[in-house]
């Protein structure tokens, strides 16, 4: 099995095992400890089991809830904010007096039977899950780059950094906005909703703002009826040897100047050997320009007028990017923040410490989005 399904499935069984654990802890071990006083009590085997394994099954599903493109991870914020919350609020009310009264009965004081670990974990996770939610859904939050279709500007394995209050501050969950802060600007790298399935988040560049004119010529921008600067820097070399032959530009796009890739082909790239890749993914690709230049480059559209309340969002890889050019426009209420910085980088797919010693990219930590 891969990582993924092993993942999957030790997901599976934390659930059970958990809360099997967190029942045991909360009602039946505190009877336990009671009936041992003064000695110590011991869990039955199972338990004692069950409390070794719970720790390693709960690091697999974090695991797995990261790895998820799906995750909304606000919501879990919320949910473990909630949860946290009510297990500690009905234990002060009902069962720290059920304790005491436990307790004095066979003559102990209240200490001697000790706090419940779930009611602990409770106590301490509330507080810094509700700071962690406030900072995510106002101020910040970190998104992990799932594939190629911004490169050269992020790579699959970047972490980075999204301004939440960049575009208005929303209410977590729901995204309604509660404060205007400010307005997306033409060439900003922004995370959203992905409009067909907003359960997934998408990061790509905002090209069109609501009521401009589109085109897409050769891979190069017309915004308006003005061609949008774009510098021809030569061809990309890719390291990991995924992309060959691709086209590397340096494009300036509002106040943001980047790197864009492109092909002038009338096909889709095309699939090169997977040997040639050093990713572990299922193709790598070339391209191709060898068809001419009398049919329309595959990335051509015609001109697209922006509606009001939406905007046009293209990948700075322009011939490998499912983007605003296959599904259509994102609405302002899928906006959820604006990319600012990388703050960490594991290229997982890319782990082979034969040819690039280890999976951290260290030398694209820290830098700045444009």
């Amino acid at each position: 099995m891969t990582l993924a399904q092993w993942l999957t499935l030790l997901t599976w069984i934390a659930l059970p095992v958990t809360v099997v654990a967190i029942i045991d802890d909360w009602f039946l071990r505190p009877r336990r400890q009671l009936a041992a006083l003064p000695d110590a009590a011991h869990d039955p085997p199972l338990m004692s089991a069950v409390y070794v394994a719970e720790p390693l099954l709960v690091l697999a599903a974090i695991l797995k809830l990261l790895m998820s493109e799906r995750l909304d991870f606000s919501l879990v914020l919320v949910l473990v904010v909630a949860a946290s919350g009510l297990v500690y609020l009905l234990d002060r009310l009902l069962f720290v007096p059920r304790r005491a009264r436990a307790a004095t009965l066979r003559g102990q004081p209240e200490a001697a039977v000790p706090l419940p670990v779930t009611v602990d974990y409770a106590r301490s996770f509330l507080p810094v899950a509700a700071l962690v939610l406030v900072i995510r859904a106002f101020i910040f939050e970190p998104f992990r780059i799932p594939s190629d279709s911004m490169m050269p500007t992020l790579l699959d394995g970047d972490f980075i950094i999204v301004n939440k209050y960049a575009y208005g501050l929303r209410v977590p969950v729901l995204g309604t906005q509660l404060i205007a802060v400010g307005e997306p600007q033409r060439g900003d790298v922004v995370v959203f909703r992905y409009p067909p399935d907003p359960g997934i988040n998408y990061i790509k560049r905002l090209v069109g703002l609501p009521g401009d004119t589109v085109r897409v010529h050769d891979d190069q921008l017309i915004v308006n009826g003005q061609t949008v600067p774009m510098h021809y820097d030569g061809r990309f070399i890719d390291k990991d040897g995924c992309y060959s032959n691709m086209r590397e530009s340096t494009e300036v796009l509002g106040t943001h100047r980047h790197q864009t890739l492109s092909c002038l082909t009338p096909q889709y790239l095309a699939v090169a050997p997977v040997a040639s890749c050093k990713r572990h993914i299922d193709r790598s690709y070339l391209c191709d320009e060898r068809a001419g230049s009398e049919y329309p480059d595959s990335g051509d559209t015609g001109d697209i007028v922006v509606p009001a309340g939406h905007y046009l969002m293209i990948g700075d890889n322009r011939d490998n990017s499912a983007d605003s050019r296959v599904w259509g426009f994102v609405p302002e209420e899928n906006l959820v923040g604006k990319a600012t910085r990388i703050w960490f980088n594991w290229d997982w797919k890319g782990w082979d410490w034969g040819h690039n010693g280890g999976p951290l990219g260290w030398h694209r930590i820290g830098q700045k989005l444009d």
